[in-house]
């Protein structure tokens, strides 16, 4: 997964700010204990945050 079609569905699930706002300040043990931002500058693929992001804030199945 490219990094704009992750911040577009992040976008789309949780608004703009908001979205910029979780990847920065939400803690999630589903990514080792790193924000998403984080994750994403140690190296994570885009596709596996995506996919944690999913699960610790149950994100539809269509939206997955």
């Amino acid at each position: 997964m490219r990094l704009t079609i992750f911040w577009e569905r992040m976008a789309d699930h949780f608004g703009a700010s908001t979205a910029e706002t979780f990847a920065t300040d939400h803690v999630m043990a589903e990514l080792g204990g790193r924000t998403v931002n984080e994750a994403l500058d140690a190296g994570w693929e885009a596709k596996d945050v995506w996919r944690a992001v999913c699960t610790a804030v149950g994100v539809p199945a269509e939206k997955r």
